[in-house]
């Protein structure tokens, strides 16, 4: 089996922005009651993107003030969710923040291991523990496309969740087209595992050093020479990093190979974007060979001041991994390396029918009392598809059945509920739903309404009778009136059932 492997080396002639104008996107401080101004950034407070959870403030000091507050939610719903406006078809960098801070007492000193989802993707886990230990927040970043006008940031308690999951801060900035521009993101994710500035020994790169607050993590090499890049002057880079990153490097004044053990994580088995950046203005000529795990990534790779990246879009990994630079013969001077970023190539395993996902909102609306967990995608992640949600597999994904049985609601069914035209079950009974029911003659492919034991009035509506695939129509213990309509009591094979209402006819057996 071939792999797809994309290797370029950019030397185009876009320079690189020096704008000082805040990323543009949404800043979210989960928990804060007010907005608020940090470094000169408004941060909004979360309550009106979140309907779940309760807001909560640390009583210990924090080193980044949208540390001091979280939302935290009862990991008995098994899934929370912030509903974010988006720009349908703009790529967003989506980065979530998580600091503990004993918020759920003395009998979990740990913080809770649990899942973050975007949309309908199961986005990673979310394990703060080793950082927390160390004083440290956490923060998971990814590159996503949004797919509509709302993303979708949900919460999800999994078997490991042992108290309430939370979340600190929640960041949606909006990318240039051209980073990262060779990921079909109609496919897939970009979910970061690492990115590093080399040699640098000071504190991370960020806004406004990065126009869209990457954050570049120091990295060292104690086995290999740290030095700074003067007077470089790059441009041409597709992913526009910051010119910062290129002021240090880690490499070799000697003619021989470098070793970098980078990431210094074991990488889960998959496949991942690889960007790599160089650049140098010293006399002499850096000419090497880039190799990874001792697989040729580029060759003759020659260093200049303009700078280069050498990505690869769907590199296979797993393990520990090696980034080996060897001099080339007709180099000079020894390899250097300035920076890196690596991220897990995240498949998106698709989303809800928009029709069917608005068409339950709707419905959600309807009800005094919805399921607590009807946030975020109905149907995706498959684990965390909604309370009473059937879904059908394939590349598009419809609700066929909605099964709320005996969960003690009350309100209306919303007409909507004819727009979800799949569905080939509908059982509600045992409740409190009151008012008219709707016309469903839409439902084309509608098996089995039952609707028994509630509180719906008016008539049956004689379009039921036109549903060629109904087989069961159960309508008992309501106060429905009016005549039953004779389409429904002669269709053949049809069972209904309709004692215990006002009918003006005889009920059907």
């Amino acid at each position: 089996m071939s792999l797809f492997l994309f290797l370029l080396l950019l030397l185009l002639f876009i320079p690189i922005s020096l704008s000082q104008a805040p990323p543009r996107g949404l800043l979210i401080n989960c928990g804060a009651q007010s907005e608020a101004q940090f470094d000169d950034r408004t941060w909004l407070p979360d309550w009106s993107f979140v309907s779940s959870g309760s807001p909560k403030t640390l009583t210990s000091p924090v080193r980044v003030p949208t540390l001091q507050t979280l939302r935290s939610f009862p990991r008995q719903v098994k899934k929370h969710c912030y509903n974010v406006p988006t720009y349908r078809g703009a790529k967003y960098l989506v980065r979530t923040t998580y600091f503990y801070g004993g918020v759920n007492g003395v009998d979990h000193p740990s913080p809770p291991v649990f899942d973050q989802i975007l949309d309908g993707t199961l986005w990673s886990v979310v394990n703060t523990t080793g950082d927390y230990a160390n004083g440290n927040s956490t923060f998971y970043e990814g590159v996503f496309m949004a797919q509509g006008k709302i993303m979708n940031l949900c919460i999800g308690s999994n078997t490991y969740t042992d108290s309430d999951p939370f979340i600190s801060s929640l960041e949606f900035l909006i990318l240039e087209d051209s980073l990262y521009n060779t990921t079909d993101f109609n496919s897939f994710g970009l979910a970061l595992f690492a990115r590093h500035s080399f040699g640098n020994s000071g504190s991370p790169i960020r806004y406004p050093d990065d126009q869209f607050d990457r954050i570049w993590v120091p990295f060292e090499q104690s086995s290999s020479a740290i030095a700074s890049t003067d007077n470089v002057s790059v441009y041409g880079f597709w992913n526009l990093p910051p010119a910062k990153i290129f002021e240090t490097h880690v490499g070799s004044e000697q003619l021989e190979s470098l070793e970098l053990r980078w990431p210094t994580a074991l990488l889960p088995s998959s496949k991942y974007y690889i960007a790599l950046y160089f650049a140098d203005n010293t006399v002499g000529s850096r000419v090497f060979n880039i190799s990874v795990n001792g697989i040729t990534y580029y060759h003759n790779l020659i260093v200049i001041p303009s700078g280069s990246v050498v990505f690869a879009s769907q590199w296979p990994l797993s393990g520990p991994t090696t980034i080996t630079l060897t001099p080339d013969a007709s180099s000079t001077r020894g390899p250097l390396i300035n920076a890196g970023e690596v991220f897990y190539l995240l498949p998106l395993k698709g989303r809800t029918s928009t029709r069917d996902v608005i068409a339950l909102e709707k419905v959600k609306q309807s009800l005094r009392n919805p399921p607590p967990d009807w946030n975020g995608d109905p149907c995706m992640p498959q684990q965390y598809s909604w309370i009473g949600i059937t879904c059908s597999e394939g590349p598009r994904i419809r609700v066929v059945t909605l099964n709320l049985t005996g969960m003690d609601l009350s309100g209306s069914l919303s007409p909507s509920v004819a727009n979800m035209t799949a569905l080939t079950n509908i059982w509600l009974g045992n409740n409190s739903l009151t008012g008219q029911i709707p016309d469903l003659s839409s439902l084309k492919m509608l098996e089995t309404l039952h609707l028994e034991d509630n509180q719906f009035s008016g008539e049956i509506p004689s379009s039921l009778g036109n549903i060629s695939s109904l087989q069961e129509v159960f309508l008992q213990n309501n106060n429905l009136t009016g005549p039953i309509p004779a389409n429904l009591i002669r269709k053949p094979g049809l069972d209904v059932r309709t004692s215990g209402n006002n009918f003006l006819s005889p009920p059907a057996s």
